[in-house]
């Protein structure tokens, strides 16, 4: 076999050429030793700990498709003057892939519900395969099954393909964004997203203040009101649109998201009346299923048209952008297919002329394919302000903007490090 360390070097030599130093000799100088590293080992990581919480603040619920139902319905919330705080036993999920070259991959923190898929179906399937042809692997995982194309086998899809993705920067000692092409920016601006903040006036004007003061120009706010309040239900949403505007000028952009909660009809009255305030655009007012249904609102408001998060694969992106149904697709790499397939989002959006701007139910893949791609189809990172802190709870440092901007990323892989202080208990399983 040919050893290429010496032929690069011996190349080096004679031509008076020194290598330089850093991650990329140091993994020139590896290749021929650990290549072709193998999978050895598909298993969870659950870290259990304490956490201070604080009952009756920021636990507004947003509206939801099964609202329409009023025994299901939540009771209209108030923010408790006087909040209780309490201690939780925390628990969290993350996915660890091991390899024959002593090289793992860890990513999280994970939905519970992958968990019977990824070990009673994949996990079999996976071990002994090449750790670093992610694209084979993936392509392979989505040919599997022939229902897996969406829902929680694209999740856990998903979660094997960033787990690969962190192992396959471990193993070179560089970032993911390097892999993908390496950084397009030093740093990438964050819209702040609001969710749990209450939408009572008062306290709207009060929090929009302190998200404008933690360097958000833009921020993105979560209606409390669907079909079945009725015209008075609208007028609060729309209330919400004015007083957010009202308070905080015209530099601070405004989204605004609707969970799947209208209809049609709902989302077009709400837009003639959100209008005048220039919303920056309005997310999820149907399931993403209903391309018809965003292709019309897209047609009928000035209002920019945004979803994504439930897509799953390129395909379904694919209907949407034939449809000219978006101004912008936020696919999630947790659940459209991981890493791997966002990026090929990306250039399929790209093509299109519109942006994308992922969601962000887990930041680390999120945010190294974001730094990977271009400003002008990546400009922006979501930030869930209040979700953020107790997803990454055991984590050391993970990352979170300064003054409304992520840092690049710097640490191999997607850097997930646990904080020793914060875990109490920590198990490893491979069977359902």
């Amino acid at each position: 076999m040919l050893d290429r360390r010496r032929f690069v070097q011996s190349l080096a030599a004679a031509g008076g050429v020194q290598l330089a130093p850093g991650p990329f000799a140091e993994m020139r100088a590896q290749t021929p030793e650990r290549s072709h590293p193998r999978i050895s080992e598909v298993e969870f990581v659950r870290v259990r700990g304490k956490r201070q919480t604080l009952a009756g603040h920021n636990q507004q619920p947003q509206v939801k498709p099964l609202d329409l139902y009023p025994e299901l319905r939540p009771a209209p919330y108030h923010e408790s003057k006087e909040p209780q705080k309490g201690i939780e036993t925390a628990e969290r999920l993350y996915l660890r892939i091991k390899s024959d070259a002593g090289v793992d991959g860890l990513y999280g923190s994970l939905d519970p519900e992958i968990v019977p898929i990824v070990l009673g179906e994949l996990r079999g399937f996976l071990l002994g395969k090449d750790a670093l042809a992610t694209e084979a692997t993936w392509d392979q995982l989505y040919r599997l099954n022939r229902h897996g194309r969406s829902g929680y086998y694209m999740m856990a899809v998903s979660a094997v393909d960033n787990a690969l993705w962190d192992l396959r920067g471990r193993f070179f000692n560089v970032p993911v964004l390097r892999l993908l092409g390496g950084p397009t920016r030093n740093e990438v601006e964050a819209y702040g997203s609001c969710l749990g903040f209450s939408v009572e006036p008062e306290l709207v004007a009060e929090r929009c203040r302190k998200v404008q003061e933690m360097g958000f120009r833009y921020q993105k706010w979560f209606f409390a009101y669907g079909l079945s309040d009725g015209a008075a239900g609208r007028e609060k949403n729309v209330r919400l649109v004015k007083t957010l505007r009202e308070t905080l000028g015209e530099e601070t952009e405004l989204m605004f998201d609707a969970f799947s909660g209208w209809d049609l009809q709902y989302a077009i009255a709400w837009a003639k009346e959100a209008e005048p305030y220039h919303p920056f655009w309005i997310e999820e007012a149907f399931r993403s299923d209903q391309v018809e249904n965003f292709a019309f609102l897209h047609r009928a408001t000035s209002i920019p048209v945004a979803t994504g998060e439930h897509f799953y694969a390129r395909w379904e992106v694919l209907r949407f952008l034939q449809a000219e149904a978006l101004s912008v697709v936020q696919a999630d790499p947790e659940w459209c297919g991981g890493t791997s397939e966002l990026t090929k989002i990306c250039a399929l959006v790209s093509a299109y002329g519109i942006r994308a701007i992922p969601h962000n139910h887990n930041t680390r893949a999120a945010l190294h394919v974001v730094f990977s791609q271009s400003p002008a189809v990546c400009p922006l990172m979501e930030c869930l302000i209040n979700m953020l802190p107790t997803k990454n709870y055991f984590e050391k440092d993970p990352p979170f903007p300064v003054n409304g901007k992520y840092a690049q990323p710097q640490r191999p892989g997607f850097g997930v490090e646990f904080d020793a202080a914060k875990v109490e208990d920590m198990s490893v399983f491979n069977h359902v």
